[in-house]
């Protein structure tokens, strides 16, 4: 995809430029990266741009347009969480890069979060990118870092002080994604908490700092229900499900309204056909079609080739889905001439008085393996693992 870039890029890679991006990125994160970093950026075309934004586009109208109460029904009894919101504040989008039947490279949606991902991490990614590849500043996102600092921090700090606003996880330092907890920390000048360190007072939220409480007024939250019942060990003040006086950044109610609960309600040509496993056809075949648990994590539970004998064997079929397969083309050419295939998940926040959300980054994967998640790639591979996509002209 746009070979002069992917000539260029190529020509000019090195291990040492590999080595000296993740240096840098250890640099401003003060941590390493608990996640591979792909060697190579991914290069799309404008026309591939526009083809995801449109799609992105029609999702976001049919999910506005979706009643409350349907919404509602996607969250688990023991899940639901006091005070919900009217929109969430955060919403991601995965493509997988796919060829079509007519030989077109073309989006095609894999899933769908109101559940915030790595925003800072991949801002601080592509500046990284860019500052050991200067070239690539020709074809990088025109949203200025003030701007994307400013979006950020009106969103998830708002009007109040930033002692007063955490970054909620459960042991944070223990988590893949620390450094995007570390470089969120800098740009928003909040602190990261572990559930374990906060407090409750009546309906008040508190943190100790140097001994002193700290009144909690809004959460950034990142914490997972299905993390939280994997940790049942984890001693906390403070349950999910008691009302609060705190805003949430975003509410959690929203991880398992827009989720692959919504895959069955969609359509568009980049909307691969899907089913609650409950609902499938007699006349729809199980070989064309992925199984996938509705609220597991990071790929969790995905099953690429279901028989009857699993899904006959599935008691709560209402919480899986079965969504047809798409066909990932390895597009993406190393140094040693083999091809990587790719994902790209578009960041999007969502401010509450606005009708849409606004897009300000997005997240690459790429792998050779048959999942793309990051873990399941071999480890001497290249061109794997996290990435940044760059669209050009072709």
């Amino acid at each position: 995809m746009i070979p002069k870039y992917r000539k260029q890029f190529n020509q000019e890679f090195s291990p040492e430029k590999y080595q000296q991006l993740k240096d840098i990125l250890t640099q401003k994160g003060g941590i390493e990266p608990g996640f591979r970093i792909s060697e190579s950026p991914i290069f799309l075309t404008k026309d591939f741009e526009n083809k995801l934004l449109d799609a992105s586009e029609s999702v976001i109208s049919q999910i506005k347009a979706i009643p409350a109460e349907t919404l509602q029904k996607a969250i688990p009894e023991n899940c639901k969480v006091p005070n919900d919101t009217d929109q969430p504040h955060f919403f991601t989008i995965d493509f997988g890069i796919c060829r079509s039947e007519n030989g077109e490279i073309e989006p095609q949606l894999i899933e769908l979060q109101a559940f915030p991902s790595l925003y800072a991490f991949q801002k601080t990614f592509e500046n990284t990118f860019c500052e050991v590849y200067p070239f690539l500043s020709d074809i990088r996102n025109t949203m200025p870092h003030e701007t994307f600092k400013s979006y950020l921090k009106d969103l998830i700090v708002g009007g109040e002080n930033p002692e007063n606003v955490i970054i909620l996880e459960i042991l944070p330092e223990k988590q893949k994604t620390a450094i995007d907890f570390a470089l969120t920390e800098q740009l928003l000048g909040i602190k990261t908490l572990c559930l374990t360190k906060v407090k409750k007072k009546g309906k008040k939220l508190y943190y100790e700092n140097n001994g002193e409480p700290v009144e909690i007024k809004r959460i950034y939250n990142r914490v997972i229900f299905d993390e939280l019942d994997k940790t049942p060990d984890l001693v906390t003040e403070f349950d999910f499900r008691e009302e609060v006086d705190v805003k949430w950044i975003t509410h959690p109610n929203w991880f398992f309204k827009i989720s692959k609960f919504l895959l069955p309600l969609l359509q568009h040509q980049f909307v691969p056909k899907s089913y609650f496993l409950h609902e499938f056809p007699e006349d729809e075949s199980l070989e064309n079609f992925v199984l996938k648990p509705l609220f597991s994590f990071a790929g969790s539970g995905v099953n690429l080739n279901p028989t009857k004998e699993i899904t006959n064997a599935i008691d709560d079929k209402e919480n899986y889905i079965l969504q047809r397969k798409v066909t990932y083309e390895p597009v993406f050419e190393d140094i040693n001439g083999d091809f990587s295939k790719a994902e790209i998940r578009l960041l999007y926040i969502w401010r509450e008085n606005d009708e849409r959300p606004i897009l300000l980054e997005n997240l690459g994967r790429m792998t050779k393996a048959a999942m793309i998640n990051v873990d399941f790639n071999k480890k001497d591979a290249i061109w794997i693992g996290s990435s940044n996509a760059f669209f050009g002209e072709g």
